[in-house]
């Protein structure tokens, strides 16, 4: 239905009946965050390569390709310098429509930036996670991106750098383990999902029923794993608020 589709998108892809918070592209979550005409982005011409010249169902190279095509992107991460309310900050927003919003070599070097960024301008620093985790296809080389971002947030904590977390549906893996789950605020979407394995491998592994709503934002604030839950009209405001108390 073009109606039904019109009004999603004009209620920022949220369901006006369920409140149901559909995935939003990089760009999209830039626009609804970021003061318009303010961001400058960095790192764009950064490609992932192939070292390991892998292959599974098709070739790395291949589904790069495809993920390109897709979202005219070399990667799904954006990074840069913006403003949010007049508001100076550093931001890198990872999009799950670029293969899974998976982390390899290019996304974990564009997160560091961020920060990096943020601790050379001394801003506030602001990190919208959307992954399935690490990227198979590069290996170890992914993997290391954990340490790497890992070390770039340990330093924004010893000089007093704000970091602010963003996670939304979902945040798995790699990147929940290491630097989406280590902000100083934490603000999770609802309903996102947000955990190290998936519940389903969880449930195999335990050989045990999790209980309902399991690693979805609402449980994750009930034991004390994040700090906040915000919609998505609300999350502009909500990060302003932040970033000018820190300011303070």
């Amino acid at each position: 239905d073009v109606l039904q589709s019109q009004r999603l998108e004009e209620n920022l892809n949220v369901c006006p009946s369920c409140g149901h918070h559909y995935r939003l592209n990089a760009r999209q979550r830039l626009d609804l965050m970021i003061d318009a005409n303010s961001f400058e982005e960095y790192a764009i011409g950064h490609k992932s390569d192939d070292p390991l010249i892998f292959n599974d169902k098709s070739s790395y190279k291949d589904r790069l390709e495809k993920a390109k095509k897709n979202t005219g992107r070399n990667d799904g991460t954006i990074c840069g310098v913006g403003k949010i309310d007049a508001q100076e900050v550093a931001i890198a927003i990872m999009d799950f429509h670029f293969m899974g919003g998976s982390m390899g070599v290019v996304t974990g070097e564009k997160i560091a930036t961020a920060m990096d960024l943020g601790l050379k301008k001394k801003i506030p620093v602001i990190v919208v996670s959307c992954s399935g985790g690490a990227r198979m296809q590069e290996g170890i080389l992914s993997l290391m991106q954990m340490a790497k971002t890992s070390a770039s947030r340990k330093r924004l904590k010893e000089n007093g750098i704000p970091y602010i977390s963003v996670l939304v549906d979902p945040t798995t893996g790699g990147c929940a383990a290491s630097f989406s789950m280590a902000g100083d605020i934490n603000i999770a979407e609802p309903k996102a999902l947000i955990g190290f394995a998936g519940p389903r491998v969880i449930e195999q592994s335990i050989r045990q029923t999790l209980p309902e709503g399991f690693q979805r934002s609402e449980f994750l604030l009930e034991h004390g794993f994040i700090d906040r839950i915000v919609s998505r009209d609300m999350m502009k405001k909500e990060l302003s608020f932040f970033v000018k108390m820190f300011g303070k």
